[in-house]
């Protein structure tokens, strides 16, 4: 076995367990090539982050290793054919997932011939690591340990923290998983290829290979295949849960990252070894993620590790194996410490499913009813994180979540080796994962109120400003007017045009002529030629004659204001209408319509005749003088 002087001892961490490890049933048998199902169906969330964008359509044919979505955002995984086929559905699906709701995946019925797209490796020693890195969204790479993050996104270097360190978690810890264990006993070689090319990507100047040492083949064929290279082999001891990124790391180099901090922020960066072995069927032959080795396992006839397909139907898998037995109850994805019971049994194999276990009373029994805590402390010897379980289960069972916080709940990697160990039974995994889910619905429901706050007050902050903005603008166009009003005005007072004078001159001289009008019939004495007593006939022909002068005149001054000259004089309207009634009355006189006149009669009707010349000369020249008066307004607003 190979090691480093500064790296051959191994630093113990705190607590865990070594259940019941039961592997050998599963690692009797080569890894088996799974055959094509009748269908597979390809859940859009089969990794950490965004999901991807659909860019096929029901009924489209598609070739082997096609892209069917497409990674949208930085941190998410695209999803390809996993052969080729027809499409026949994009809708909701069951997927293998605790809560057992379904989700959106995209349905392909294979057609047999299993036809590639064109595909190509790529020379990445003499190509730029960033174009590397980001030609890895088209991949679909992600992590296959279980934790399913976006490869291309733990090789993509800030250049603030660099990576000194790579560790290769090969330790697979979980009681009845061996896939890692049987990858490294047949395909050592592909794996120490992929590591190098994540070492180059990173500039990783160390290269860590943590392995249990329940694996001897594994350990015997890795370091078969590290001897010329300066990839170390390191054998931990095998103790659950020495397969977590932090504890391996740990063990390997004494370390601790801060709860707060990512490994990559101490020079550390960790792989699963068949995460680089993806890396390099992807370099080396630009073959997309499309399968992944599956431990099939537990209660079925034959176990053994198959190369699946993503996609395939659970079932395709168990009867791959033999069958289940007939008394399997459920099946459970992952390990019995950390893995969750499937919500179907037609549930598809997804980037995740690094083990399925059938079930049974016989091997997992149904657990026993919860006893009291008797504060017995073993939880919190058995913590490999150094918390206090006991403390944590009592706050979450009183909703107490704010301390739970404090007591570093959040901390918990939800391993269950207090649950394990716990003699009173008592689910204290469970009690930490609502504590979480409660404290993290609690924080979004904040965070949404908060930011509902802060763009209430940006709006009102945006509507009070564009107030002030306005107002600003209005005082400043009403300064401007005032400044150029000013000068104008100066300008145009002393300096006011001959046609200007004239029109104030014409209106004056109006107003005049109206005022000594009405003064001077005011004062003139009246006497009139009518006869005391007319006819109706002659009464008709006055008013006539009189509303006959009026409209002569209302035509005279409408012709007047229209060519834009002054009002006729009042006088002459009213001479025009005396010299009418004049007329109206010699006729009379000659044809014999009135009696002789007499003295009597003649004062009367002079009297009656002066008047009515008097109220409409009155009235005439009041309209006049409004009217000139009305002119003379609106010439001078207009200068």
């Amino acid at each position: 076995m190979n090691a480093l002087v500064n790296f051959g001892k191994i630093f113990k961490f705190n607590g865990g367990v070594h259940p019941p490890e039961n592997k050998t049933q599963s690692t009797q048998l080569p890894i088996a090539k799974l055959s094509l199902p009748d269908q597979l169906v390809l859940p859009l969330r089969q990794h950490v982050g965004n999901i991807p964008k659909v860019k096929v359509n029901v009924g489209d044919h598609v070739l082997k290793g096609q892209l069917l979505a497409e990674a949208e955002g930085m941190v998410s995984a695209a999803i390809h054919a996993p052969t080729s086929g027809t499409i026949t559905a994009i809708a909701d699906a069951i997927i293998p997932h605790p809560s057992g709701l379904p989700d959106h995946c995209i349905t392909l019925k294979p057609d047999g011939l299993d036809t590639w797209i064109a595909h190509q490796g790529i020379d990445w020693r003499n190509t730029d690591r960033k174009s590397l890195v980001n030609s890895l969204r088209l991949s679909g790479i992600v992590g296959l340990g279980g934790a399913t993050f976006p490869t291309q996104v733990k090789l993509r270097t800030d250049g603030k923290s660099a990576v000194h360190t790579l560790v290769i978690n090969a330790a697979e810890c979980e009681p009845y998983i061996t896939c890692d264990d049987m990858l490294m006993r047949e395909r050592a070689a592909e794996i120490v290829q992929g590591i190098a090319i994540a070492q180059h990507l990173l500039g990783a100047t160390k290269v860590l290979i943590g392995i249990e040492d329940n694996k001897p083949e594994a350990i015997a064929a890795m370091q078969e295949a590290t001897a010329n290279t300066s990839m170390q082999v390191v054998v931990v001891p095998t103790l659950y849960p020495s397969g977590d990124a932090r504890r391996l790391v740990h063990l390997l180099l004494g370390e601790e990252i801060p709860h707060n901090k990512r490994a990559t922020e101490v020079g550390i960066q960790v792989f699963n070894v068949a995460t680089v072995l993806a890396l390099h069927r992807y370099f080396e032959y630009g073959e997309p993620a499309l399968s992944r080795i599956v431990s099939m396992t537990g209660n079925v006839a034959q176990p053994r590790n198959f190369e699946v397909l993503f996609g395939t139907p659970l079932m395709h898998l168990v009867n791959a194996a033999g069958g289940a037995k007939p008394d399997t109850t459920h099946y459970i994805m992952g390990g019995p410490m950390m893995g969750f019971n499937l919500p179907d049994n037609n549930v598809p194999i997804t980037k995740a499913a690094n083990c399925i276990i059938a079930a049974s009373p016989n091997l997992f029994a149904p657990p026993p009813p919860a006893m009291p805590c008797i504060r017995c402390a073993r939880c919190a010897d058995a913590c490999p994180v150094s918390l206090q379980p006991q403390e944590l289960y009592w706050f979450a069972k009183s909703d107490n979540f704010e301390t739970a916080r404090e007591y570093k709940l959040f901390d918990c990697i939800e391993c269950g080796a207090c649950s394990y160990v716990c003699p009173s039974n008592i689910p204290l995994v469970q009690y930490y994962r609502y504590a979480k889910s409660e404290i993290i619905a609690a924080d979004r429901a904040k965070e949404a109120a908060d930011l509902a706050r802060e763009r209430n007050e940006a709006r009102l902050a945006r509507i009070e400003r564009e107030k002030l903005e306005r107002a600003q603008k209005h005082a400043e166009r009403a300064q401007g007017a005032k400044s150029e009003a000013s000068p104008e005005q100066a300008t145009n007072t002393p300096t006011e045009t001959p046609d200007a004078d004239a029109k104030k001159a014409a209106i004056a001289a109006a107003i005049a002529r109206a005022k000594a009008q009405k003064q001077s019939l005011d004062d003139q004495p009246q006497t009139s030629s009518v006869t005391d007593k007319p006819t109706p006939a002659a009464d008709e022909a006055k008013k006539a004659a009189i509303a006959a002068a009026i409209e002569r005149a209302k035509a005279q001054k409408a012709a007047a204001l229209q060519a834009g000259a002054m009002p006729r004089n009042v006088d002459t309207a009213s001479g025009a209408v005396q010299q009418e009634i004049a007329e109206i009355d010699a006729r009379r006189a000659a044809v014999g319509l009135t009696p002789p006149p007499n003295e009597a009669t003649t004062q009367a009707a002079a009297d009656k005749q002066a008047a009515i010349a008097a109220a409409i000369a009155r009235a005439k020249a009041q309209k006049a003088a409004a009217e000139a008066a009305k002119l003379a307004e609106s010439t001078e607003k207009k200068e």
